[in-house]
């Protein structure tokens, strides 16, 4: 049975958002594997799943605007984050994607809407992909294809790309170090960079990068047969604009592409707003708030 605390909102990092009530507990899968969650408000559910080597309270502030829109809202901590246990050596992306989706089978409203920012959106696809009875819509914010456009000789996000992305994460590494990196590859022009210097897990970040290099981009790239919100940022590097049609090229037109101005891969402190506001305006779209309640 799931453990349950109770805290009001939020850790110092997110101390503008309102004081809502967080419920906070672990859904156990097995005797070494067990995933902890934010939970807020009541409705129908999304659940939010966070950037490469990045833990739940980043999406927290998504969390606390949809909820109050009206929405059930969950945020797992990827195993090997916060309370959350489980093995990480050898593993691919549907083991992450199992976890999501033993937290939706314990949350008993699905199918649900699952919000993926970056590498989270990889997470999101496959959970769409393996259990197509979970899942409503998709919703991927700054996240890469996976693929580049028909007839195009490239890789999705270059090497030099991903060495930077590293740097973003080793926090071995000296503060001015990691802040032009930050700046390179996370954040617009003018945009600060410097909150996003804590909440990195180096060994979470190097044990997903190597789930990503293991599991062939095909079994997720569809994200199922679902509707999906594909929201890319003006600056970004890692899912660049000259890409950002991939997804409709290749899966038609239940993919919907949104562009926000003024923030790159990070996005989320950047335009936190804007993120909310094309959250919300698809789900109002997609259909009838009362068809999406399971």
């Amino acid at each position: 049975m799931a453990s349950n605390t109770e805290q009001k909102a939020l850790p110092t990092s997110h101390a503008h958002i309102q004081s809502s009530v967080v419920r906070r507990y672990d859904v156990p899968r097995s005797a070494s594997i067990s995933i902890e969650v934010y939970e807020l408000g009541t409705g129908p559910t999304i659940v939010l799943l966070p950037s490469l080597g990045r833990g739940a309270t980043d999406m927290l502030e998504l969390a606390e605007p949809l909820s109050s829109a009206g929405y059930r809202v969950l945020c797992p901590e990827p195993r090997g984050n916060g309370r959350s246990t489980g093995p990480l050596a050898d593993k691919t992306l549907h083991d992450w994607a199992e976890d999501i989706a033993a937290v939706i089978e314990h949350a008993g409203q699905a199918p649900v809407v699952i919000v993926g920012h970056a590498h989270g959106n990889w997470i999101a696809r496959t959970v769409a992909s393996d259990r197509p009875d979970l899942v409503r819509a998709l919703v991927l914010l700054a996240g890469s294809a996976g693929k580049v456009p028909k007839g195009v000789d490239a890789v999705p996000i270059p090497p030099e790309v991903r060495a930077q992305i590293e740097r973003c994460g080793d926090t071995a590494l000296p503060d001015p170090v990691r802040l032009e990196s930050l700046r390179a590859v996370f954040f617009a022009p003018g945009n600060d960079p410097e909150p996003w210097l804590h909440g990195w897990n180096t060994e979470l970040m190097t044990m997903q990068t190597l789930a990503q290099k293991r599991t062939p981009v095909d079994d997720f790239f569809a994200g199922g047969n679902v509707p999906i919100l594909n929201v890319q940022a003006e600056f970004d590097v890692i899912a660049p604009q000259r890409y950002a049609g991939v997804l409709r090229e290749y899966l038609g037109d239940r993919v919907t592409n949104l562009t926000i101005r003024g923030a790159a891969h990070a996005l989320l402190p950047e335009r936190p707003d804007e993120v909310v506001s094309a959250i919300l305006s698809y789900l109002t779209a997609l259909a009838p708030r009362e068809s999406v309640a399971a």
